[in-house]
C-alpha cells in the first residue's frame, strides 16, 4: 500500500496541474470504490476552482473554496495527469478535468483492486479535521509537533510492541510498514520492545530517524511497490537503500547477520536481531 512518501510524491506531482485551475468537469465511471462515490460531485465541482492540494496522514486532499476533495489511493491506486480525449483502460474509475493557461489537462484515477476512495467533505459540515477519515490522525511526522518527547509521553501506559503503536496512527500518523521497519533499525531499537519499556532519549533518536526516513524517500520519488507509480509514471527508487525491509536471509548492511523477518499484526517486519536491541 502507499504510505505517507509516495502520497507526498503524487501530491507535490499532481499540485501544479491542478492548483488555480477550474474544473471544466468529473467523469465517475462507477459508483464507488471502497466507499460511494458522492453521486452530486461533478454539479459541486463544475466550475470552481482548485485552491491548493494538501495531504493528512495518506490522504491527498484537494481544497476548494467550498470544501475539500480527499483522495486514498488504497492499495493499488494512482493518480496520472493526461491530455483530455485518451480513451479511459478497464481499471480508470474517476476523472478530474481542468482548465488552464496552457490547455485542459485530466487527473486520472487507476485503481484495479477499488480500494481507494474519493469523497467528498463540505465545509458547511464543520471543520476538515473532524471529519470521520481525520479525525482519530496523530501528528505529522514531517511538522513540528511531532517529537521523541512526544512517543514517550503518549506510550507509558502502551505494552504492544513499538513498531505496531507506530502503525497504529493515533500519536504519529502516516508511518506504514515500510518507513517503521527502516526507522527502527536506524534508531536501533527491536520492533518488539513494548512502547512503554524504550526511554525517552531512545525515542528523541526514532523521531529523529523517522523524520530522516520519511524525507529521504520522499526526495527519491518514494519506493516502487506492486501498484505504485508516481503522477509522470516514474518510479521511486527508495526501495534500493532499504537496510532491512524485505530483505529477510540478506546479510545486514552494517553486522552482516542475517535480517530476520516476522509477522506482527498480520503485518511482516524485518529487523536485524545484532543490530536493533
Amino acid at each position: 500500500m502507499p504510505e505517507l512518501p509516495e502520497v507526498e510524491v503524487t501530491r507535490r506531482g499532481v499540485a501544479p496541474h491542478v492548483e488555480g485551475r477550474t474544473v471544466r468537469q468529473v467523469v465517475l465511471r462507477r459508483e464507488g470504490l471502497r466507499w460511494p462515490f458522492p453521486p452530486e460531485l461533478p454539479q459541486l465541482l463544475a466550475q470552481r476552482k482548485v485552491l491548493r492540494t494538501g495531504r493528512r496522514g495518506k490522504y491527498l486532499l484537494i481544497h476548494f473554496e467550498h470544501g475539500t476533495l480527499i483522495i486514498h489511493l488504497g492499495m493499488s491506486g494512482h493518480l496520472r495527469v493526461m491530455a483530455p480525449g485518451i480513451e479511459p483502460e478497464k481499471h480508470d474509475h474517476f476523472d478530474l478535468e481542468v482548465s488552464g493557461p496552457e490547455g485542459n489537462q485530466v487527473l486520472r484515477m487507476k485503481d484495479p483492486r477499488r480500494f481507494g476512495a474519493v469523497l467528498w467533505h463540505d465545509d458547511a459540515d464543520g471543520d476538515l479535521e473532524h471529519h470521520v477519515l481525520l479525525r482519530g490522525l496523530g501528528v505529522e511526522p514531517l511538522e513540528a509537533g511531532f517529537s521523541g518527547k512526544l512517543l514517550y509521553d503518549q506510550t507509558r501506559q502502551r505494552s504492544a510492541p513499538v513498531k505496531q503503536v507506530l502503525l497504529a496512527g493515533d500519536i504519529v500518523v502516516g508511518v506504514g510498514n515500510i518507513y517503521a521497519s527502516e526507522s527502527l533499525f536506524r534508531a536501533g531499537i527491536n520492533p518488539k520492545t513494548p512502547a512503554k519499556r524504550i526511554s525517552l532519549a531512545r525515542y528523541e533518536k526514532l523521531a529523529q530517524a523517522v523524520r530522516e526516513i520519511l524525507a529521504e524517500a520522499i526526495v527519491q520519488g518514494g519506493s516502487t511497490l506492486r501498484d505504485f507509480i508516481s503522477v509522470n509514471g516514474q518510479s521511486g527508487y527508495f526501495q534500493q537503500t532499504y537496510f532491512v525491509y524485505d530483505r529477510a536471509g540478506v546479510p545486514c548492511r552494517v553486522c552482516a547477520a542475517p535480517v530476520r523477518q516476522i509477522k506482527q499484526g498480520q503485518r511482516s517486519t524485518f529487523y536485524c536481531v545484532n543490530c536493533q536491541k
